[in-house]
């Protein structure tokens, strides 16, 4: 999809005057939308106020781009370690085990897979791919790792891909290397169905994983091998690359970016992610490597999707646009919006917003049965 029809496609509007478009000031803890027990969470580790701007632009150079991703990174990862959204008795029973598979470049692929104990019959499974701009963060961390026991306390297998990054310690490898390592790993998925004890495959990922589980699809219908994905789920995707666009086309297109700036996530830090996972700017409008530029045609015949925002995101409108043009492309889509919670919440802080982090797990494994079912099957015969 070019600039231009996205501009007529997705034209919205005047935005409502909430958030920082209503006050320029506004952060966390004046806007009446937010959740106050997030709140409370957020504030313990100094996120209520709004985050600051970048030191740099993503026209800094790549040593410098790359050292303050290692340098963000290094912070997500220190305050997910901090971050204790455990509950009482609540460690589901797992049984974990680890398998490589070998990536296009010849590269090690670690697939991380979570069982359910004595799992009886073939259950969903979740192709999990973390969240993370594409470009930071470990598939194995505190968050990420619960997240994925979680989903198995509800009867899922999951296989968590450790893709490669970016930039940080998992970098720096840019596009395509990470989508590539998503199709390696989804191809081995798929022809291990039985041995993996899975009825459907849903690919799964929020933020930068909700990105790449966009990409897979869109991917694996241009190669011809969409019988190996059931179905996706993606959470506060982050597909525009958009982040840096001038504020007029951010009000046409999507106004959630200044609506939303510095609510857990500036848009300036996220312009240096995008600059990280495309360098070059050669994939601007790359639906592989930005979902948000996908046409019709792109997506007519992929399998069912669910996209999910939350409202205080600044990714919030992207992923409704995206949804809406999965809607006219014909595919079985069904569309969620969390109120009053920010970026990613409902998979981070599992304890402070427990029933909406309850309601995704449940939906996802909804979804999963639904893609499973004999009738799913059928359909894509």
């Amino acid at each position: 999809m070019t600039t231009e029809s996205v501009n007529e496609a997705q034209v919205r509007p005047a935005a409502r005057q909430v958030g920082r478009l209503a006050d320029p000031d506004s952060n966390l803890s004046t806007d009446p939308r937010m959740n106050p027990t997030l709140l409370a969470t957020l504030s313990a580790f100094g996120f209520a106020e709004n985050s600051t701007p970048s030191p740099i632009g993503r026209d800094a150079s790549e040593a410098d781009r790359l050292a303050l991703v290692a340098q963000t990174e290094q912070g997500f990862e220190a305050f997910y370690g901090a971050l204790n959204e455990d509950l009482v008795d609540d460690r589901p029973a797992v049984v974990r085990e680890s398998h490589n598979v070998t990536g296009t470049a010849g590269n090690d692929i670690a697939l991380h897979i979570y069982r359910p104990v004595n799992a009886a019959n073939a259950i969903p499974g979740v192709v999990y791919l973390h969240g993370g701009g594409m470009t930071m963060l470990a598939v194995d961390n505190p968050v990420h790792q619960q997240w994925c026991e979680d989903l198995v306390s509800a009867g899922m297998v999951v296989i968590a891909v450790d893709f490669r990054n970016a930039g940080g310690v998992r970098g720096p490898h840019p596009f395509p290397a990470g989508l590539n390592d998503c199709m390696s790993a989804l191809e081995w998925i798929h022809v291990h169905r039985g041995s993996l004890g899975i009825s459907s495959v849903v690919v799964q990922g929020e933020s930068g994983g909700g990105n790449l589980a966009l990409a897979v699809a869109l991917t694996a219908k241009r190669n011809g091998v969409l019988e190996s994905i059931d179905g996706v789920y993606a959470m506060v995707p982050f597909i525009s690359g958009g982040y840096g666009w001038p504020d007029e086309r951010k009000l046409r297109e999507l106004p959630s970016m200044i609506e939303n700036d510095g609510y857990f996530a500036s848009c300036s830090r996220l312009d240096v992610l995008a600059a990280t996972y495309d360098p070059n700017g050669q994939n601007a409008e790359n639906p592989l490597c930005w979902p948000y530029f996908a046409s019709i045609d792109d997506m007519i015949g992929l399998p069912p999707h669910v996209v999910s925002v939350n409202e205080l995101d600044p990714l919030r409108d992207e992923g409704e646009a995206y949804y809406r043009q999965l809607m006219k492309a014909g595919v079985p889509t069904y569309g969620r919006v969390n109120l009053g919670l920010t970026h990613a919440a409902e998979s981070i802080f599992r304890k402070s917003v427990r029933e909406a982090n309850l309601a995704t797990i449940a939906d996802i494994k909804r979804f999963a049965l639904a893609c499973a079912s004999p009738s799913r099957a059928q359909s894509r015969c």
